[in-house]
């Protein structure tokens, strides 16, 4: 399982952007979950079997309402296995 931490900057709080991602996920079968940041950023735990299918989640990220002006992520030790994907209230 491989699991990448996502931190998306630009103007992604109060415009529908976790929802955005939380349906993304669902059509991509990926597990995790995302929360605003206190710095205005959205983070995302992301985990599926599959690392291309990460990173094609990662470049679908800027389809998103809002503006992303940048995408940083990495891969990580995760020990939780995700049962699905949820907006967490943070």
């Amino acid at each position: 399982m491989t699991t990448f931490r996502i931190v998306v900057k630009g103007m992604v709080q109060g415009v529908g952007f976790r929802a955005f991602v939380y349906d993304l996920a669902k059509r991509m079968n990926i597990r995790g979950e995302v929360w605003n940041r206190k710095d205005g950023g959205v983070e995302i735990l992301a985990q599926h079997e599959s690392r291309e299918e990460l990173e094609e989640f990662i470049e679908n990220l800027y389809l998103g309402p809002g503006r992303v002006d940048d995408v940083r992520f990495e891969e990580e030790e995760s020990k939780k296995t995700f049962e699905n994907f949820r907006i967490v209230f943070r």
